[in-house]
């Protein structure tokens, strides 16, 4: 299959392999094939429609309120004066950290070899996409006319009007869609081999043209994996950069500002290691009950989710230590203002958002120092949702309560978001898990040719697997 396959693998082959004698058809890796397919063949499960009617249902909020944003302007939002920035930025920041695991898991990873990350990289990928369209939506908007958006691209236009290039804002841009189209290339290349799977095994001539459009011609052969193996590697070179560079440039939209409680250097480790956080919390929170609906405890086994775990609990510790530095620092600096700037995040009238981010960011996470809850799915189920949660509060706590005490006690004011703020951000998760669920629905959820390439099977050096394998049928 290429050197692609088999330098990953998953921990360990089900346990009816193991069990079963290792002739005939079970010598096979038909049944990953057969696992994974199976989600899209047929027809939808019941709770696949439970799920999606509620989610188009969100979406077309979302178009409604995106219709009633730009016909009407953005004074709609809860904005005002000295918090002008509300949570369109926070969602924008909250959506771009979430798609920040698929991208490590799928290029970090992948480069640094790591067996486990085959049978959660695709649906991680996905997530990536989704979850930076929803992000897109709010600084499109965020510029006030959105006919105008073109005019954030180097582009000639009547007017010479040409972009700020000094601005972070304007960083943002070139990052955030390069991060984008990077993406969505690393999660097309690694989906050929396996559209050629569902293309071969399709009934119907729609989805036998469908799925061999996209395959690309892929037969399997010896230049096929060669030409895929060398721009899998480009792809994931090109993945891993950005993975750290997005988020440091969305971090630098405070960072280079004289705002206290933004003005600092930790900000770019501190907010990258704060969306790779928040993006596995994701990850866990997607992947565990798809895991127990489509049956895949012998492809997504325990050890993916303890491995996930880990991830979890290491940048929730670097986000934690953050929070303490913020403090240190602002002590450090002597400037009066930055003091105040955190004594008021911690007992100020917002106080609730900055325990509720400590709790769920810092405290929480701890849990996953003790084997046993690592190995409770419904434990780690809860974790990674209150992961999420702590991290929408974090944007919060970052961006309102930095803002709503000016320097004058004059400008001091109390933000509120307003119903339509509230609708728009439902609306996003109506976008994301429409998408999600058409995805699950019509293409494979694991990547079928990295886990073939990874069990014992595939491996010559295993004692199961390769040439030894016959030679043990033979002398049985």
């Amino acid at each position: 299959m290429g050197t692609h396959g088999t330098s990953l693998a998953i921990p360990e082959p089900p346990a009816e392999l193991n069990r079963a004698p290792l002739v005939g058809n079970n010598r096979s890796l038909g049944w990953i094939s057969n696992r994974v397919c199976s989600l899209t063949e047929g027809r939808a499960p019941i709770w696949w429609w439970i799920l999606l009617i509620p989610s188009l249902a969100l979406l077309g909020m979302l178009l409604f309120m995106l219709g009633y944003q730009i016909s009407t302007g953005v004074g709609v939002w809860g904005n005002m004066h000295p918090v002008m920035w509300g949570w369109d930025i926070i969602n924008f920041v909250w959506w771009i950290g979430i798609g920040h695991a698929g991208t490590l898991i799928s290029a970090i990873l992948f480069l640094l070899r790591q067996r486990w990350r085959t049978a959660v990289n695709r649906a991680a990928e996905a997530m990536t996409i989704f979850a930076v369209m929803c992000a897109g939506i709010y600084p499109a908007l965020h510029v006030g006319r959105v006919w105008y958006d073109w005019w954030l691209f180097p582009i000639p236009n009547s007017n010479s009007i040409w972009p700020q290039f000094r601005s972070p804002l304007m960083w943002d841009v070139f990052a955030v869609s390069t991060y984008f189209t990077v993406s969505v290339l690393f999660w097309y290349m690694g989906l050929i081999p396996d559209l050629a799977v569902m293309r071969d095994r399709a009934r119907t001539k729609l989805k036998q043209f469908a799925y061999g459009l996209f395959a690309l011609g892929w037969t399997g052969s010896n230049r096929h994996w060669s030409n895929y193996e060398k721009a899998y590697l480009i792809l994931a070179g090109l993945s891993t950069p950005l993975v750290l560079s997005v988020h440091s440039i969305v971090s630098l939209d405070f960072a280079v500002s004289q705002v206290p409680g933004w003005h600092t250097t930790i900000f770019p480790p501190y907010f990258v290691a704060g969306a790779i956080f928040s993006g596995f919390g994701m990850v866990l929170t997607l992947l565990i009950p798809l895991r127990s609906i489509f049956k895949l405890e012998d492809i997504i086994t325990k050890r993916h989710i303890d491995v996930m775990c880990k991830v979890t609990l290491a940048t929730g510790s670097i986000v934690g230590y953050a929070y303490g530095m913020e403090f240190f620092i602002a002590w450090y600096s002597g400037s009066p203002y930055e003091r105040y700037a955190f004594i008021n995040r911690a007992l100020g009238p917002y106080w609730w958002g900055y325990w509720t981010m400590i709790v769920c960011n810092v405290v929480v996470p701890q849990l996953f120092w003790i084997k046993a809850f690592r190995h409770n799915l419904v434990v780690v189920f809860i974790i990674s949702i209150l992961v999420n949660i702590g991290m929408w509060f974090e944007r919060f706590v970052i961006i309102v309560i930095s803002l709503h005490r000016d320097f004058l006690p004059s400008n001091w004011g109390y933000y509120s978001p307003s119903w339509v703020d509230i609708c728009t951000y439902l609306g996003t998760f109506g976008l994301f898990f429409t998408l999600f669920l058409l995805f699950i629905r019509y293409l494979p959820m694991i990547a079928i040719s990295e886990v073939k390439g990874v069990t014992p099977q595939a491996d010559p050096h295993h004692p199961l697997g390769g040439a030894k394998v016959k030679d043990m049928a033979l002398h049985e």
